[in-house]
This record gives C-alpha cells, sequence and structure tokens, in this order.
C-alpha cells in the first residue's frame, strides 16, 4: 500500500466527528483543523464545565450541531445535510462507574447511538471511510498477563464494558448487511486509556490528580495496583486518523484493531500518578480504602495487527505522555494560552511522526 501524506488526504475533506466536544473529541477536532479538514460535529453541550472544548473556541472554527445521538432522526438528518466524506463515531457514556449509576441511559448511548450513526450512514451515499471508536474494555476480562488480541471473546463485564461490545457487534452486522456489498470501509478501534491536558471527567484518575493538584491537596487513589494501557491522547487520534485515511485508499484494510502503548508503558495507577505528582511538584499519592464497583485489575492490548497492518507504532512512551498532560494542565491552572499550548503539542507529534516515517524509508508520509 502506497504511504500517504495526511495533509493531502485531509485538506478539505469533509469530516464529520460524533461526541466533539468531549475531552477527546476535542483534540480530534483540533487536529483535523490543522489538517485542513471541514469539519461538522456532533454532540450534547459539553460534558464538563471546564471543557477543552470551549478552552480551544473549537465552535468557532468548524459546524457545531448540538444534538442527542439517541434521537434516530436527528442523527440521520445531520449526515444527509453534511454529507461527509469521512466519519468517526466517537458519542459516548464513556465512564465505568457512571455506568453503574445509569446503566439504560449507558446502553441507549452506546448501542442504539451507534444503530443511529451506522443508519445514517447506510442513508448516505457520500461517505468513504468510517472509524468506530470503542474501548479496550469490550474484552471478556480474564485478568490475563498477556494483552488482548482482536479474535479474543468479547463481552464487557460492567454496563459501560458490555454496551461497547455490543457497538462492536452492532458495527459488524451493518458492516455484514450493508456496508461490504458497496465496498465502504468500516473499522473499530479498541484504545486503551488516554490521558491529556483538559480532561475533567468525574472518576478519572488524571482528572482527580489535577483537581487534587489544584488544590494543593495529595491525590486519592482507589485501586492503586491496577495496571492499565495508559498512552497520551494524540496517539490513538492519529492512529484513528491514519486508519480511515488508508482504508479509503484500500478497502481490504478495514476491520477491528488495537491500539495502545508498548508492554512497558502499561503500568499501575500508583505509579502513573506518581509520575504526575513528580511532575507537578509539592503533591504526592495517597491511597484510600474504599468499597467501589467492580473494574478490571489488569488490561492490556496486543497492537501487532494494526502495526503490521497500517504501519503505526506510539510515539510517546509514559514518561513523555504525563510531561505534556501536565504541561497543558498547568498552562489552564495558570490562565496562559491553553490553545497554543495543544497546538503546539498536536505540531510536535506531527513532525515526530514525519520524522519517524522517513527514517524508516518511508516516501510521501508527511503529515
Amino acid at each position: 500500500m502506497k504511504n500517504i501524506s495526511l495533509k493531502e488526504f485531509y485538506r478539505n475533506k469533509k469530516v464529520l466527528v460524533t461526541g466533539h466536544t468531549g475531552f477527546k473529541g476535542s483534540w480530534m477536532c483540533q487536529s483535523l483543523l490543522e489538517l485542513g479538514a471541514c469539519l461538522c460535529g456532533y454532540s450534547l453541550e459539553y460534558p464538563t464545565i471546564p471543557a477543552l472544548f470551549e478552552m480551544l473556541d473549537l465552535k468557532h472554527h468548524m459546524n457545531s450541531i448540538e444534538g442527542d445521538i439517541r434521537n434516530t432522526e436527528s442523527v440521520i438528518r445531520t449526515v444527509k445535510e453534511f454529507k461527509p466524506d469521512v466519519l468517526f463515531h466517537m458519542a459516548a457514556q464513556p465512564i465505568v462507574l457512571e455506568s453503574y449509576k445509569n446503566p439504560v441511559y449507558t446502553y441507549e448511548t452506546n448501542v442504539m447511538g451507534t444503530v443511529n450513526v451506522m443508519e445514517a450512514i447506510r442513508k448516505c451515499d457520500t461517505v468513504e471511510s468510517v472509524v468506530n471508536i470503542t474501548t479496550d474494555k469490550v474484552y471478556k476480562n480474564n485478568e490475563w498477563c498477556w494483552g488482548y488480541r482482536e479474535d479474543d471473546r468479547l463481552n464487557g463485564y460492567d454496563p459501560y464494558s458490555n454496551s461497547k461490545s455490543c457497538s462492536e457487534l452492532v458495527t459488524s452486522s451493518y458492516k455484514n448487511s450493508f456496508f461490504d456489498e458497496r465496498e465502504l470501509p468500516v473499522s473499530t478501534v479498541r484504545a486503551g486509556n488516554v490521558i491529556g491536558g483538559g480532561d475533567f471527567a468525574a472518576d478519572r484518575i488524571i482528572p482527580d490528580a489535577y483537581r487534587a493538584a489544584c488544590k494543593n491537596q495529595n491525590v486519592r487513589i482507589r485501586s492503586p495496583y491496577s495496571i492499565r494501557p495508559y498512552q497520551h491522547v494524540l496517539e490513538p487520534v492519529f492512529a484513528y486518523l491514519l486508519l480511515a485515511a488508508k482504508q479509503a485508499q484500500k478497502f481490504e484494510v478495514a476491520g477491528s484493531y488495537n491500539i495502545g502503548p508498548e508492554s512497558g508503558n502499561c503500568v499501575t495507577t500508583l505509579e502513573i500518578v506518581t509520575k504526575f505528582c513528580e511532575r507537578w511538584g509539592n503533591i504526592k499519592a495517597e491511597y484510600i480504602a474504599v468499597h467501589t464497583a467492580h473494574e478490571a485489575q489488569f488490561l492490556k492490548l496486543d497492537c501487532s495487527k494494526f502495526k503490521q497492518t497500517i504501519g503505526w507504532k506510539p510515539l510517546w512512551g509514559i514518561d513523555e505522555a504525563v510531561d505534556k498532560t501536565v504541561e497543558v494542565y498547568q498552562a489552564i491552572a495558570g490562565g496562559q494560552d491553553v490553545k497554543g499550548k495543544v497546538q503546539e503539542q498536536i505540531g510536535k507529534y506531527m513532525k515526530q511522526y514525519s520524522m519517524t516515517e522517513k527514517e524508516n524509508g518511508k516516501d510521501g508520509t508527511e503529515i
């Protein structure tokens, strides 16, 4: 497969992102704008206050539509009217603990939301590439010491994880029933835990660490020895962008993929919080014993398929990921230019990506 330039592919490309007002959606939208895309987003209003989406002033640089992914007619109308070339489905109820409190809403959003998006795509003939972003938690968790592969059994334990397993199955059914016959490439991507500046969600350890740091308090940890595949948010964002571009060139590339860090960067909650505290300064991790809902203790991904098929590999290890995360959070806390800092990090990532491709002897891959 010929290597491609992401700037060439996305320049003036009509791209629709569901869930664009969320943390990962905001990083995705800013990255697409840097690549020159014509951008439309469909989502509920900001999921948190403050919100990175607002800090980046994204609504003034794209077509931002406020709508509920559970509303079938609204989703179909949005896709029909915008006529996207590429669609990234990121809208979700993304928090495990919240799914225990509101399982019905979680299933409605994550399962029927996916059905609505797939149905909208079925009724739109302009779409040439689709990526549905799910989670590493779609697998039946056996607490294995090795990474899950794409053909391992899907059956997430909690309502969030299970609803994302269902989203995978919905996508597969639409592929088999409607999209394969028109050679529309549709992929699902199972990404590990992402970190990065600007995440303000409840019940996530890095946002919790940021809130504690702003109060000059120690960071309280519920499950210090849980191991997760932490990665900077730009790693999966550019993996999604690359996948959508490459499968648009070659239909056979489409499939289900894991996206995660190298094995050595899968760390415990205690380790990543300790790194955060050291980088921030004057705070430390503090374990608290509390009863909480079930969550997997060990989770790791085997990303060999994506590396071999797409030619991608992670660029930033856990230390650099934490450094970049704290850098943006401290800009936020200090009232500095957050958008400029985010753009700077996107620029550094794109430059490093291009340099890595050239070092590997690949031509035409400049972002």
